[in-house]
């Protein structure tokens, strides 16, 4: 729903794009910027302009009121004009002016972006560089889909998200497979570039580089191993043999349904085999591992940098406590743990997202029972897979069908 004040419909909301380093007016914008009487932009662009004599409002959050000041100086006669960095439909102000205004009482001019022209000065297409910002955000997954995706991302940062910080988060996750770039002051005098390794910068304080900064983060090549579905058993850090295999994986998987944007737990997720291909199944969502036993963890830590499946988080806890913190789910699976701890189907099944489902692995009849007597009791859908699988192995001379299980 669109609000606005009626009034004056002769002068259009003008948003002007100023570019990178100092503000620069496009041509088709100067006229309007000279002939405002309100001027509205970020202090630091507001500086360059102490000498116009329109009157100046300074953005800043809470931004609705602001806004509905606009709105009132436009509908008294005034000429409005909203001053912004780079494009201001590109991660702008642009967004939440057309959702307090009319697209028909805007005008916007658009400029140079501090992405273009790092780029430029990379010397790359930047039409397929994921743009990411983590403006005022504590949540790293929309960087950990990019980089996942694309092998590369453009980075927004703040005061929190700084680019030693950025390197601490994505070495934690990916290990040191990417480097990082950090443009300062694009388009002023004292621009700089930096090109680092992850175990560089992430040693490097918070305040190492100017707050007016853009962080480009690639990979150095391919991950070890291609993140398909149907992954090697043998491929796969581990120790030992207790972990979903291959057979018993797709039809897991299958069962499960994952969809692009699901939020997915993998639950005694041990070395993480099914949370890295739930992870290729759904590029747009999270997959949670958990799992407790500390060597496992480590192999499921090395398994994501492995395979790159950086949307998988690896958590080292027992459960049902760790459930506590995460996001509802819409997919399950159980891997293990139930033979101990029977009370994790029932911590679990209380979070599933309406329509959801859970894929128990049983192993144990005792846990076929204890997980089929559940679903009755609480009167859920529910059917039982049997999967028995057997692989190719030597013999003599000769080759027979081993057992998987």
């Amino acid at each position: 729903m669109y609000t606005s004040a009626m009034g004056n419909t002769t002068h259009p909301l003008l948003v002007v794009g100023v570019g990178i380093g100092a503000p620069d007016i496009p041509s088709q914008a100067a006229d309007g910027v000279k002939n405002a009487t309100v001027l509205a932009a970020g202090k630091r662009i507001l500086a360059a302009f102490a000498g116009h004599p329109a009157e100046k409002i300074p953005l800043r959050a809470p931004l609705a009121p602001i806004l509905g000041t606009l709105a009132e100086r436009r509908a008294a006669g005034g000429r409005v004009v909203v001053l912004a960095d780079g494009d201001p439909l590109f991660f702008g102000i642009g967004r939440t002016l057309l959702s307090r205004f009319a697209p028909g009482t805007l005008r916007f001019v658009p400029n140079v972006t501090a992405v273009a022209a790092m780029a430029a000065r990379l010397g790359r297409p930047w039409q397929d560089i994921p743009v990411v910002s983590l403006h005022g955000r504590s949540d790293h997954t929309a960087l950990y889909q990019a980089l996942m995706r694309a092998g590369q991302a453009a980075v927004y940062t703040d005061a929190v998200n700084t680019p030693s910080a950025l390197a601490r988060a994505v070495l934690h996750r990916a290990g040191d497979a990417f480097a990082l770039h950090v443009f300062e002051n694009l388009g002023l005098a004292d621009e700089n570039h930096t090109s680092l390794t992850l175990p560089v910068a992430a040693n490097l304080p918070d305040d190492a580089f100017s707050p007016l900064n853009l962080v480009f983060l690639e990979r150095l090549g391919p991950p070890e191993i291609p993140l398909t579905l149907g992954l090697s058993d043998a491929a796969l850090s581990r120790d030992d043999t207790v972990f979903t295999k291959l057979p018993s994986r797709a039809v897991a998987l299958a069962l499960l349904g994952v969809r692009v944007g699901d939020v997915v737990w993998d639950l005694g997720a041990g070395t993480g085999s099914v949370a890295l291909e739930a992870s290729r199944l759904c590029p747009a969502g999270r997959v949670f591992a958990v799992e407790k036993h500390p060597g496992r963890f480590e192999h499921l830590r090395r398994n994501i940098q492995k395979t790159g499946a950086l949307t998988v988080t690896p958590i080292l806890a027992a459960l049902p406590d760790a459930l506590e913190s995460l996001p509802d789910p819409d997919r399950i699976f159980i891997g293990g743990g139930l033979s101990q701890n029977p009370d994790i189907l029932n911590a679990a099944a209380k979070r599933l997202a309406p329509n959801g489902r859970i894929v128990v692995a049983a192993t144990l009849l005792a846990t076929l029972e204890h997980a089929r007597t559940f679903f009755a009791q609480h009167a859920w859908t529910c059917r039982t897979t049997h999967i028995q699988t057997s692989t190719e192995t030597p013999l003599g001379r000769h080759h027979r069908l081993t057992p998987d299980n």
